[in-house]
Order: structure tokens, then C-alpha cells, then sequence
């Protein structure tokens, strides 16, 4: 089968980063399915795999952690799919990636693909899905609702156009009653968040808590951080209110965490690969999620995220999508389609 993978953590200038070779097709065994992959999407995890962890004695590494499909054979244990079933999923991040034209993947953290959208939308959303929708349940612990009158809850999502923010200001518009404040540096991204049902939105580029009390909020009582969290940490303490919460998923090299002391504020961590790394007793949670998104998505209540189309999936193709993540000005998800 083909493949895209890389034998050196490179920069993604370089031709080798990501090349295109050929692996045998691996066999379903146990709750493993084997799915002959459709389209891709491509999320800051990717390229950080690539920079940081360079394979080891002369393998090729194959990444990749969201993918669709259509399942082509089953394990012996497998209760949830069957042959010819559209699938997607996020993936295991320590097992082989989806930029592959089949991959094995343990159905526990597979959901049935969305109906009523294409291939290539439908790969922009599972894992930017299962981090957002736990960040807002699981870690804020944000009160589902389905009732439009609202609640005293103020969630505010600082990069909130991104993958994960992209997708979590509509699970929280749809499904919360909290107010929604997101946060984007430029005309584009803006409108883009707007777009997506934030109730309001402010420039993290400038001083935030200014911009939240101009907005006529005293203080918020939840903060998604999807980026740059140490830089913002202060204006975090100013911003959420006495036993607030903070969330965040990105990757700070230091955090003075004494600064949420005085306000009780509880720092929460949301990595979605935690269930399927540790097989943990509850790693069918993410499968039914990912039904439960499809759903909504079939319903019309929530959209894709997908932001650009590359196209095929190749070592090119691969290699501009990684040069755009890096670059951190794109927009909703990256994805590529066929082989």
C-alpha cells in the first residue's frame, strides 16, 4: 500500500521530511479494524511528532490522526462495525498513522461517519471533536442545555479560529447556555468565529481584559486556552472569576501556577490521546461521541471545520499542509483526499 512517512526529524523545507514510500496492508485482529482510508486531515500534532521524535534504527514513521473510511475487515472482538461501514476517527498516537491507504484502528475510538457531508469534511472534524467536546464536558465541566434561555456560565476560547476552537464554539453555542467569547488577531480569522455562533469576539493580540469588561462582563467563569497559554496566564487570573476553571491543550514550557491560588481557580489539562494510549476502561466513550457529533452534523446543527483541501494525500501535498500549520495563521482544519 502507499504511504507517507520519514526515516528524520527535518524542517519541513526539506524534500525528505515527509517522503512517499511502500508497506504491506496489516491484518485486523481483536476489536481492530481495517480501514481503507478516504481523506485526511492534518492538526498540530503532526508536525510536532515530526520535529521532536525521529524513528529509530532506520525506520520509516508513519503518522497521521484523522482519517475516514470505509472498513474492508474486522477483528475477532470487533461489536460495533462491519465490512463496507464509512467510519472516522482521531486515532492511537502510539500506533501507526493514517497517512496510509489502509490502517488498523481499535473501534473503540471510531464513530460512524456524518451522512450528509463529504469525505474530505467529515476528516477535518474527529480529533479536534473529542478534544473539544471533552475540554468543555469533561474538563470544564460546562453544564449541557437545552434550554435557549441561557445560563451564568462565560466561556471565553482564546484561538478560537483554529481546529479545536473551531469546533468547540459550536458544541458550546449548541449544546451549552453559556455565553461564548472567542477570541482571533486578524479581519479573517474574526468573521470566521463569528461565523461559527461566538456570541462575541475580541483580539488576544491586544489586552483581553479590557476588552471583556468593554463588553459590558464582569469577569468569565470558564477559559479555553488552545494557544500560547503562559503568555496569557495573567490576564487569565484578571479575567475569570473566583473558583473559575482553566483548560488548556497546548504545551508551555513553564506555568506559575501559584498565580490561581488566590482565586481557587482549578487548572485542568485535556490531551484526547489519554483513553486510547492507556486502554482505559472507558475508551468506548470517544466512539460514542464521535456518534453523537455525526448526528448533530446530520441534524444541521453543527458544520464542518474544514478550512482548505490540498488534495491527493501525498509527500508534497503533506509536506505544504505541515508548512501551513507551522506557520500558525491557518484557518478551521487542512485535509487531503485520495490517493
Amino acid at each position: 500500500m502507499k504511504a507517507i512517512g520519514y526515516k528524520e526529524s527535518l524542517p519541513v523545507t526539506n524534500i525528505n521530511s515527509l517522503i512517499d514510500i511502500e508497506l504491506p496492508i496489516p491484518e485486523a485482529t481483536g476489536h481492530d479494524l481495517l480501514v481503507k482510508i478516504k481523506a485526511i486531515a492534518v492538526n498540530p500534532v503532526d508536525f510536532k511528532i515530526r520535529q521532536g521524535m525521529a524513528p529509530e534504527n532506520g525506520e520509516t514513521k508513519v503518522i497521521g490522526w484523522d482519517a475516514v473510511g470505509e472498513v474492508v475487515s474486522v477483528g475477532e472482538q470487533t461489536e460495533n462495525f462491519k465490512v463496507g461501514d464509512a467510519v472516522y476517527y482521531a486515532g492511537d498516537l502510539t500506533r501507526s498513522g493514517s497517512n496510509a491507504e489502509y490502517q488498523l484502528v481499535d473501534e473503540r475510538i471510531v464513530g460512524k461517519k456524518p451522512s450528509t457531508i463529504s469525505n474530505a469534511e467529515a476528516a477535518a472534524l474527529p480529533l479536534t471533536t473529542i478534544t473539544a467536546w471533552e475540554l468543555l464536558f469533561e474538563r470544564l465541566e460546562i453544564k449541557q442545555s437545552q434550554s435557549t434561555k441561557g445560563s451564568d456560565e462565560v466561556l471565553l476560547i482564546v484561538g478560537a479560529s483554529g481546529g479545536v476552537g473551531s469546533i468547540l464554539v459550536q458544541l458550546a453555542k449548541k449544546l451549552t447556555g453559556a455565553t461564548v467569547i472567542g477570541t482571533a488577531s486578524r479581519e479573517s480569522s474574526a468573521s470566521w468565529v463569528k461565523s461559527l455562533g461566538a456570541d462575541h469576539v475580541i483580539d488576544h493580540s491586544k489586552p483581553m481584559p479590557e476588552q471583556i469588561k468593554a463588553l459590558g462582563i464582569e469577569a468569565v467563569t470558564h477559559v479555553a486556552s488552545l494557544t500560547h497559554t503562559d503568555s496569557y496566564l495573567d490576564s487569565y487570573v484578571e479575567i475569570l472569576a473566583p473558583m473559575g476553571k482553566l483548560a488548556l491543550i497546548d504545551d508551555p514550557e513553564s506555568l506559575d501556577v501559584s498565580k490561581l491560588k488566590l482565586k481557587s481557580i482549578s487548572l485542568h489539562w485535556e490531551f484526547m490521546f489519554t483513553r486510547s494510549m492507556f486502554k482505559t476502561q472507558d475508551m468506548n466513550v470517544q466512539h460514542k461521541l464521535l456518534n453523537k457529533v455525526a448526528s448533530l452534523i446530520d441534524q444541521g446543527m453543527i458544520k464542518t471545520t474544514l478550512g482548505k483541501n490540498l488534495g491527493i494525500i501525498n509527500a508534497e501535498n503533506l509536506r505544504q499542509a505541515h508548512a501551513d500549520l507551522e506557520s500558525g495563521k491557518s484557518i478551521g482544519k487542512i485535509v487531503l483526499e485520495g490517493f
